[in-house]
């Protein structure tokens, strides 16, 4: 499928959820409401729907999983290489390893839909799976020195993660052999149709293009690299993993992705800088309709 047109159904939801929110056509407590029916119901039917019918190769995604881990490692220690050259301070310092290393899943499991089918929603919920619990523990460490005592508190978070209670409930299921009835195999499904549209139109309601002025050249070098540099790291650490074609283009798409929207609630809760992480988000989102088709005619 041409690029531009797997986008556009992303990019015109996205564009929703702004206007939307822009215009006040909603009320504002809907998108409270909403992303509170996504994250705990809707979002992880989809992971668990995915999960509970995926074919596991063990050996082969255990090698994904392996450059998926040395991958966001070697971001965060290339960050904190630069963190103590530079004098980053923390309360930037945490805003620049979530731009880097976190993701956003409504943008990228609606894209592995369009692009791959149902294999590549499948392969990108096991990839949640693993990424999840990992950035969020390498986030709140970026944070640690204003925010001593909280690491505990973030594992238990992440357990208590409804995604990642999701997916390891979907994997158990897929495991123990047993066949779903069909009436609940079609409440999922309905309940998951739901979560992808919804989830793109509260990434569109999050998006703060105010907050670039102050920043806008130290913000569009960290979208460049987030979006063009770091899926160029991750095919060539990919090849030499010897993966399979379809695992790498998964892991670079996975990669390509901008930051999570959630990035700014984590900053805020530590106190970090919000209005950079803010610009951020923004700008690469926005810069990711553009990336996103020459990253793949140049890889692929």
């Amino acid at each position: 499928m041409n690029m531009i047109m797997a986008l556009f159904p992303l990019v015109f939801l996205i564009g929703m959820g702004y206007v939307f929110k822009r215009t006040g056509f909603l009320q504002e407590g809907f998108w409270a409401n909403s992303e509170k029916l996504n994250y705990f119901i809707l979002f992880p039917a989809l992971l668990f729907s995915n999960l509970s019918n995926v074919k596991l190769d063990l050996g082969s995604m255990l090698m994904l999983y392996m450059a998926l881990i040395v991958i966001i490692l070697l971001i965060s220690m290339v960050l904190w290489a630069l963190k103590f050259y530079f004098h980053i301070p923390v309360h930037r310092f945490g805003v620049y390893i979530q731009s880097q290393i976190r993701f956003n899943t409504y943008i990228g499991l609606s894209l592995m839909g369009l692009m791959f089918g149902t294999t590549g929603m499948q392969l990108f919920a096991t990839i949640i799976a693993v990424a999840i619990p990992l950035v969020n523990i390498v986030s709140v460490c970026s944070f640690t020195q204003s925010a001593q005592g909280q690491l505990r508190f973030t594992l238990i978070s992440v357990v208590k993660n409804p995604l990642i209670i999701a997916c390891l409930w979907g994997i158990a299921f897929n495991c123990s052999g047993l066949l779903m009835p069909e009436g609940i195999s079609q409440l999922l499904k309905l309940l998951a149709s739901s979560s992808l549209p919804l989830g793109l139109i509260s990434v569109g309601a999050a998006l703060q293009f105010s907050q670039l002025k102050p920043d806008f050249g130290r913000v569009m070098m960290n979208s460049v690299s987030r979006l063009v540099g770091v899926p160029i790291l991750t095919y060539f650490v990919a090849q030499g993993f010897g993966l399979a074609p379809l695992h790498i283009a998964v892991l670079v798409v996975f990669f390509a992705l901008p930051t999570a929207s959630a990035s700014y609630i984590l900053t805020r809760y530590f106190q970090g800088d919000s209005q950079l992480m803010a610009a951020i988000i923004s700008l690469q989102t926005l810069l990711f309709a553009l990336s996103f088709p020459l990253l793949m005619q140049l890889l692929f």
